[in-house]
């Protein structure tokens, strides 16, 4: 396994990260402690979850992932093995905090209950899931907007790193990191911080794969020289890039078979990217997966691709992309591919 620095901070965390929004829905405690065990023996120490996982978010289901990590602590005593990221739910969810911002009050209260789940007394990263003003991702690319109050969000800004500045003396998290932000957002952070000599983001985590490239320039720019490095989710696009969901199929249990949220990544444009890239990898005898997860972790502006399965053969297949490095020929139908589709969604 290869191991990178973790912002400007002294951990190295593994290039290949466990994602586990699956536990506890599509996956059982068992299979997730058998997840964690193989991930763990293969060199991963980075583990990255939520409050508001098991996917798809509910009352009734949420900080059940949480919860299957922390009863995997206890019995297995592993809790100094593992970079543990968790994160707070951003507005949006009323059944969670009646839907409320990020801020003093729901840090601590959602940071305690994360705590108890995960049967540990420290964070290594918390994360702040998705800003409050909101931000183009999850479906949002095409009409975001931005309209806000700069001095309102300053405002904001600073109240939350305080708040993880004293959360930090206390011991309770050790670096914080942000999620589905923009340029903005991340600079505004990082500017903050470094004026009030405050908390600094160690991370960034946005989708990036193959098939959403959006974090392409700018924010690759301002990740790589702030050291501030990209946590890049779903690199095999919800597992489209597998071909599983080609003209409509839904596989039994699949994720996109179980969401109940309207899908926004799929139209016949990304139907026909994705079938691209499967024939690109068959010309190179490659397994699609591997090239898609190789691809990402090949970018210099990358400190972790996170990985998640429901079986633990995908998992297997995944981690052993660790192994692939892309030839140019690859690379460069890559990069013909993406000219042809450059934003398929």
């Amino acid at each position: 396994m290869e191991y990178r620095k973790l912002g400007r901070t002294d951990l190295n965390i593994s290039v290949i990260g466990l994602g586990t929004m699956t536990w506890g829905k599509q996956n059982t405690q068992a299979e997730g402690f058998e997840q964690m065990d193989y991930a763990l023996s293969c060199g991963i120490n980075f583990f990255d979850t939520a409050e508001m996982y098991a996917i798809p978010p509910t009352e009734l289901t949420y900080g059940t992932t949480e919860t299957i990590i922390g009863h995997w602590f206890a019995s297995r005593r592993t809790r100094d093995k593992v970079i543990l990221a968790t994160k707070i739910t951003g507005p949006g969810f009323g059944w969670l905090r009646n839907g409320e911002i990020i801020n003093k009050k729901n840090i601590l209260s959602a940071l305690e209950d994360s705590l108890k789940r995960l049967q540990t007394d420290y964070i290594d990263v918390y994360q702040l899931h998705w800003p409050n003003r909101g931000s183009y991702h999850f479906g949002s690319t095409w009409n975001y907007a931005p309209r806000f109050d700069v001095r309102q969000q300053t405002d904001n800004f600073l109240e939350v790193l305080h708040t993880l500045q004293n959360l930090i003396k206390a011991g309770k998290v050790r670096h914080f990191g942000l999620s589905n932000e923009t340029a903005w957002g991340i600079t505004k952070w990082l500017e903050l911080a470094e004026h009030h000599a405050l908390p600094r983001a160690v991370s960034i985590q946005n989708e990036f794969s193959l098939l959403c490239r959006h974090f392409e320039p700018d924010l690759s720019e301002i990740s790589l020289n702030e050291q501030c490095g990209l946590l890049a989710w779903s690199p095999l696009c919800r597992g489209m890039l597998s071909g599983k969901y080609l003209n409509g199929a839904r596989p039994a249990g699949a994720r996109l078979t179980i969401e109940t949220r309207p899908e926004h990544r799929i139209s016949p444009t990304t139907d026909a990217a994705i079938l691209e890239y499967i024939a690109l990898a068959k010309r190179h005898d490659l397994d699609i997966c591997q090239m898609a997860i190789a691809f990402v972790n090949e970018k210099p502006f990358v400190t972790s691709t996170l990985i998640g399965a429901t079986t633990l053969a995908q998992l297997k297949s995944n981690i052993a992309a660790m192994d692939l490095k892309l030839s140019k020929e690859v690379t460069d139908g890559i990069e013909a591919i993406r000219r042809k589709y450059p934003m398929p969604f």
